[in-house]
């Protein structure tokens, strides 16, 4: 009987190491997969020779956008998107080449922060697998309309007021007190509408989904983990599909923003529980309003 017992706790000690497992290979798997079909179908741009003649002034710009926008992300589980697309439309880089950019750069820096909240044990995997289907759905359908549908130019006003919107969600939710624990309904639908406005407005994930859990209650440390973690797929999808209806372009904008932000995803889930949030999420709201006031000033 002894005997039994102790095979079954192997059988299911050896099933959970596997699913461990399992939340480092996938997302290690497909960045892998990913880099090297770009290098092979953009060797041009991914040369050495390329690589140093795109090594200037703008690039050092776009690096250090990624490394700021990924410490925010990191430490607030929100505003990678939301700040990297505003310091980009405000630097003059069109809503397509920012929103692409973005989230092709975002489909390493999710990964390499997912990786990084795995590793602190800031990951709750039901709560990911609850937000993880129709965050990619809707992340999807907004990248397509993006790509293949709206007109760039016209929305380029719209986005600006949506990064406005976004931070002052941001901000509203650091000035919040007392938050009572609530059960969260309609995940999924809350998941379908983060995607979509992120993929659309190149931000919105963090603020529209983490802001809204964290308002019900929910530990904010496995909430920015599990969130972050989710992003990954998200941002993986509408990635894919920015560059199947679009193509890539903005290649100083793309590796610029992954180098920065890997590099500083480690440190973003490091510092998760070790910084004043609120403090940090009033900064972030009025630096995104201030660039996109700038972005609207030059549009009207």
């Amino acid at each position: 009987m002894s005997k039994e017992l102790k095979e079954n706790n192997i059988a299911i000690k050896t099933q959970t190491t596997f699913a461990e497992r399992l939340w480092v290979l996938i997302p290690v798997v497909l960045l892998v997969g990913l880099l090297s079909t770009l290098v092979f179908n953009h060797y041009d741009e991914f040369s050495w020779s390329g690589f140093i003649s795109g090594f200037n002034q703008e690039f050092l710009i776009f690096f250090c956008i990624g490394v700021f926008a990924q410490l925010v992300d990191g430490t607030l589980g929100m505003g990678y998107g939301a700040t990297s697309t505003s310091f980009l439309l405000a630097y003059g880089v069109p809503p397509v080449i920012s929103s692409t950019g973005v989230h092709v750069a975002e489909m390493f820096t999710t990964g390499a922060s997912a990786l990084s909240h795995h590793r602190f044990g800031n990951i709750n995997k039901k709560l990911v697998k609850h937000l993880l289907i129709p965050g990619v759905l809707g992340s999807i359908t907004g990248a397509y309309l993006l790509s293949d549908v709206i007109d760039g130019d016209v929305i380029k006003p719209f986005i600006a007021v949506y990064m406005i919107v976004l931070a002052v969600i941001i901000m509203k939710k650091a000035l919040k007190k007392n938050i009572v624990k609530k059960k969260t309904k309609s995940l999924d639908l809350l998941a379908s509408f983060g995607g979509f406005m992120d993929a659309v407005g190149g931000g919105g994930w963090g603020p529209i989904v983490t802001s809204t859990l964290l308002g019900r209650g929910r530990n904010p440390r496995y909430t920015i983990g599990s969130v972050n973690a989710a992003e990954f797929a998200v941002s993986f999808a509408s990635g894919i599909t920015f560059m199947l209806f679009g193509g890539i372009h903005g290649w100083q904008v793309i590796i610029g923003l992954i180098l920065g932000g890997v590099i500083a995803a480690p440190l973003g889930a490091y510092l998760v529980n070790r910084i004043p949030r609120k403090p940090m999420m009033i900064a972030v709201g009025v630096l995104i309003i201030i660039l996109s006031l700038k972005t609207l000033s030059k549009l009207l």
